[in-house]
């Protein structure tokens, strides 16, 4: 009897299961997709974009940087895409390339329109992808090294996500993230109207929004989330390529998740403790074994340099996509928003002469900007303080992700249109009633943008808030170009430090013809802007979309709308500040390129946007930016050759650990390669550092490689212009590695005369972690 009822409730059993399966899929409206891809770029010998620092070249890798896409589409209907990169921005000519290849690809399913790509703003990435002169200066011009990286890897994270599409869902969720910035120009804050200010509880954003991604079938598969702060917890000194706080973030939280795939916070996490733990027990616990692990890793010594293929670098990666399970894997990005006045270093601006605070109103020391620095809460270790400020966005992240449970619904729809903002009117209220008509200015900087930031202090006799300028920067300006009467008085009261609007030789300095875009994904509204605006612009953008978007109660949206900024996307052009703000010519004012009525300018033609979007209507697509790929001009030398000394080979060691080593957790462990420019290969998904430990009597395992906040690669020349150069690979045993036997090793490629390339491995002694 009791087998019979079996038989006859199986089929019923699995028939119910089949309905049940169809529901959930059918009930979601949208498919999604997630990529990710590898676009660190070169990590040596190239200028560091974001600190204009001329001395701040690349030498190594703190941690390798990535684009990061999601698609939401209808199944039979619109779609959007959106790209984070750990860049410090995006670039027109880079947004160009990358649609190319997209129309090339899938002809005209991702177009400007529904393509929005966003740089986190580290400014510890190689430069010289930009194509406007203003920004590759300090680069020696365009590098088409990091130029071909970003557009290689936006296309691959692009092309994951494209295949990734299935059916799923999407929530979002919003909290307060307190203690991960500040505003770095409080003077300028408070020139806005005291009634406005009143409105907020804080002079920067303290929001975070996130979005989580859950595929019908494999359950959560990524997050993405915008919160305003600056990517300079690393300094304008490092040399490490880093996609700083943000970059460290989002590492942190994807390894959070591949360890607690069930989605659930660790009681670590929660208890506040710890960064989780990406590399599961390799090998079981054997601290009392100490005796018999050290004869273990007496047996295995440093082996000399071997020639090797580069898939071999990718096939030793931790997170190698060769060893992936079936399910996609989670991605999650931190992008950036309205983080204009907004910096990471929250202990505040101290004069490093003194100790003392900085003066309020121009972040000097004594008269001089250069005194003045921001201190992060790891100060003074800017890698500490890149860690903290980043495992609070990641906390903050994983506490939102876990309780996200309003589900976006509605349609996807987008808008996008160029505006030429050196010529534009804009109509403004006025007290009363009226209205009053302005223009915007053609491009131009002030003499407070050379003073910097307490985040990244300028130098000579620049200050912050300076409205007059000084006779000798202005004769020096005029050999470059002299600003008309007109020009001047449109950017009053900014004095004019490089007219770069204005110059053309030998190609445009700066961007003339921005794009502006919005996304929508349900009730979530992603406003796509392609510069930096300051908390107060941002308010006022959103206030302002927000308000056309449930207008008479629309039904397109009610008052159930989420609104985001998603900064520094599809081009750059600088800082939007309020024309409070753009009074007072601190370095954010006197970076708003386009004169005092700039955010009016954006206000306005969001608007437009935004009308269109609820009415569904079509906008004119405006003038289209200039593609100045073919005019760039690149002083960068290329690599001649690598060398090492006689009887030396690429890979072998020149400093090992001592024999019979053991460390504990914590310890620095460094050992040095004879090594060859990393310029050579990119090692693109690969490694130039690997820690590995010992798995069984002679199976190495990767624990940790140059993707790892506790590995750094750090590449060296003894001299200038010398072809021989080192390798130093430090690893910091972060305090969750498992005890056992490791050894270190490096992978690189070497350049002949005749131009060829040789790929070398090299490993160190082994040694203990006890």
């Amino acid at each position: 009897m009791v087998t019979l009822m079996r038989v006859t409730w199986l089929p019923i059993l699995l028939l119910l299961l089949l309905q049940s399966g169809r529901g959930v899929k059918t009930a979601s409206k949208y498919l999604i997709g997630l990529g990710s891809y590898d676009i660190t770029g070169p990590v040596a010998d190239v200028n560091m974009m974001g600190y204009a620092n001329m001395d701040q070249i690349a030498s190594g890798v703190h941690f390798r940087l990535r684009a990061r896409s999601f698609i939401v589409a209808e199944p039979q209907g619109s779609r959007v895409l959106f790209v984070n990169i750990d860049a410090c921005m995006a670039s027109q000519i880079v947004t160009i390339k990358v649609l190319e290849r997209l129309k090339a690809r899938y002809g005209d399913l991702y177009t400007e329109n529904n393509v929005a790509i966003s740089g986190i703003h580290t400014h510890a990435g190689p430069g010289g992808y930009l194509q406007y002169v203003v920004y590759i200066i300090t680069s020696l011009g365009f590098v088409h090294q990091s130029f071909d990286a970003l557009v290689d890897g936006i296309e691959q994270s692009i092309i994951q996500a494209h295949n990734n599409l299935r059916s799923g869902s999407i929530f979002v969720n919003k909290g307060e993230l307190l203690d991960a910035g500040v505003n770095r120009s409080p003077s300028a804050y408070l020139n806005n109207p005291a009634a406005e200010r009143s409105n907020y509880k804080y002079d920067v954003d303290k929001d975070m929004t996130l979005l989580k991604f859950s595929d019908d079938e494999w359950g959560p598969v990524g997050s993405f989330n915008w919160f305003a702060t600056h990517g300079t917890s690393m300094s304008r000194t490092n040399s490490l390529i880093s996609g700083d706080n943000k970059g460290a973030a989002a590492r942190f939280m994807e390894d959070w998740f591949d360890q607690n795939s069930s989605g659930n916070i660790s009681s670590e996490v929660s208890r506040g403790n710890k960064i989780p733990r990406r590399v599961s027990d390799i090998i079981p616990v054997v601290e009392n074994y100490h005796h018999e692990l050290l004869e273990l890793a007496a047996s295995f010594e440093s082996s000399s340099g071997k020639s090797t293929t580069r898939f071999m670098s990718i096939a030793r990666r931790v997170r190698s996509a060769l060893r992936q399970a079936d399910r996609p894997r989670f991605v999650s990005a931190f992008c950036q928003t309205n983080c204009g006045d907004v910096s990471p270093n929250v202990l505040g601006a101290f004069c490093i002469d003194t100790g003392l605070p900085c003066d309020f109103n121009h972040s000097t020391c004594g008269g001089k900007n250069e005194l003045c620095y921001g201190r992060g809460p790891g100060y003074p270790d800017e890698f500490e303080s890149t860690r903290i400020i980043g495992e609070r966005q990641f906390k903050k992240a994983v506490e939102l992700f876990n309780a996200g449970s309003e589900q976006l619904n509605g349609k996807i729809d987008y808008r996008h249109t160029y505006v030429d903002f050196s010529k534009l009117n804009v109509t403004i209220p006025e007290g009363g009633g009226g209205t009053n008509s302005v223009k915007t200015c053609p491009a131009a900087m002030g003499f407070a943008f050379a003073a910097g930031t307490t985040d990244g202090p300028g130098a000579f006799d620049f200050t912050q808030g300076d409205d007059k300028g000084n006779t000798f920067w202005r004769l020096v300006r005029n050999l470059l170009k002299k600003p008309g009467k007109v020009q001047a008085e449109c950017q009053h009261p900014k004095p004019i430090l490089l007219d770069t609007g204005e110059m053309k030789e030998p190609y445009d300095w700066a961007p003339s013809i921005l794009p502006l875009q919005i996304l929508r994904i349900g009730q979530l509204v992603i406003l796509s802007v392609p510069g930096e605006f300051s908390t107060m612009a941002g308010r006022r953008l959103r206030d302002a979309v927000k308000t056309v978007l449930t207008k008479g109660n629309s039904k397109e949206f009610g008052s159930n709308v989420h609104i985001v900024i998603a900064g520094l996307t599809n081009t750059y052009s600088q800082y939007v500040t309020t024309f409070e703000e753009y009074q007072i010519q601190r370095y954010e004012g006197a970076s708003t390129l386009f004169g005092p009525h700039t955010l009016s300018a954006y206000i306005q033609e969001f608007k437009k946007l935004a009308s269109s979007l609820v009415k569904g209507h079509s906008v004119e697509s405006g003038p289209q930016p200039p593609d100045l790929l073919n005019k760039q001009i690149s002083l960068l030398p290329p690599v001649i050759v690598d060398a090492t000394p006689i009887g030396v080979k690429f890979g072998d060691l020149s400093l090992d650990v001592p024999k019979n080593s053991t460390f504990k957790r914590g310890d620095n462990v460094t050992v040095v390669f004879w090594s060859a420019c990393p310029r050579n290969d990119l090692m693109t998904e690969g490694t130039f550092a690997l820690v590995e430990v010992l798995g069984g009597k002679d199976t190495w395992v990767p624990a940790y490689d140059d993707d790892d906040f506790c590995l750094r690669f750090i590449w060296s020349r003894p001299a200038k212009l010398s072809a021989r150069s080192h390798a130093t690979i430090q690893w910091i045993i972060p305090k969750t590695a498992v005890s056992g036997v490791y050894r270190i090793r490096h992978f690189g490629a070497a350049k002949s005369l005749l131009g060829s390339i040789k790929h070398f491995r090299g490993s160190s002694s082994a040694f203990v972690v006890a």
